[in-house]
């Protein structure tokens, strides 16, 4: 079996790098595989030195085939940054295992990541590997979903050549398609609402462009039933994401690989979008939680 590259995307959050570098470390194919770090450059003054700190400690990082730092000159975000050295890499190598820097994976990640695009190489509906899950429980060990994902991925190069940067070309072809509620799982998350934001330029998300990417070639992507990544990212200090608790999975160290079905899993679906349901209601009462409260104790004042 030959390995496929790790890419791992980084800016200015050290701590979170360190922790996604070390639990790859972990990984038994680690020394086994080679480790490409984008550095990406400051957008401010502000930002300078965190990334000045990151660089070094990239420069220290060990336990792996071989380790390249590509440091980027100027900030060219996340999203173009992503896109750029995903497209060299895979472009080399033929696959690519994708991480960003607040993405804790287990022991077993890099194991199931390069088992599964060697079951899955020349299935040409399957487009990505997903390392992550929603704490979602009674899933099969692994299912397929129509779309592409982000946290802790994989591909082949012909996975990726379906990527289309376009926002608008896809939204067209959602709306032409009639595919939103299918997109949306039935109304229970706003993927489309997402693609829109991104086109007038509310967010810059390469990731909902790669999910309907996929979801417009009819693609599958595998998961697991357990996850095998944690986002650590999700504490407000990142870029691009705010704090909440609802995404917090406990980790998977077996790796259990069966030949399912290449079709999506409909009841999975199905419990994915009620777990989407109801986090929507947990943050809601949250919400007003907060709001009632804050009345009481207007009220008291």
């Amino acid at each position: 079996m030959t390995l496929a590259p790790i890419v791992l995307f980084t800016y200015n959050r050290l701590w979170h790098t360190k922790q996604t570098v070390e639990a790859l470390q972990k990984n038994a194919l680690a020394n086994e595989s080679e480790l490409f770090v984008y550095s990406d450059g400051a957008k401010n003054d502000a930002a300078s030195l965190h990334v000045r700190n990151i660089r070094e400690y990239l420069q220290t990082i060990e336990g792996f085939k071989k380790v390249t730092v590509i440091e980027r000159e100027k900030n060219w975000g996340l999203a173009n940054s992503i896109i750029d050295g995903v497209t060299n890499i895979v472009n080399q190598y033929g696959k690519i295992i994708v991480l960003e820097d607040d993405l804790v994976t287990s022991p077993c990640f890099l194991t199931y990541m390069n088992e599964a695009l060697t079951l899955y190489e020349n299935e040409p509906k399957v487009i990505s590997i997903h390392g992550y899950i929603y704490p979602v429980a009674d899933l099969p060990d692994t299912f397929f979903l129509k779309g592409a994902d982000c946290w802790g991925w994989a591909t082949w190069k012909r996975g990726w050549d379906a990527f289309e940067a376009n926002g608008q070309k896809l939204l067209d072809e959602v709306s032409k398609r009639k595919l939103q509620k299918e997109a949306d799982f039935d109304g229970a998350y706003a993927y489309t609402q997402m693609l829109k934001d991104q086109i007038q330029g509310k967010n810059n998300s390469w990731a909902i462009r790669w999910y309907f990417s996929a979801l417009l070639q009819d693609a599958l992507t595998l998961y697991p039933g357990k996850s095998y990544v944690q986002n650590i990212g999700l504490d407000g200090q990142g870029t691009h994401c705010s704090a909440t608790t609802v995404y917090d999975v406990a980790l998977n160290f077996d790796v259990a690989l069966n030949n399912v079905a290449i079709r999506e899993d409909k009841v999975a679906k199905a419990k994915i979008r009620g777990y989407f349901l109801q986090s929507k209601r947990n943050i809601f009462e949250k919400i007003i939680t907060k709001i009632v409260g804050y009345l009481r104790h207007a009220n008291m004042g």
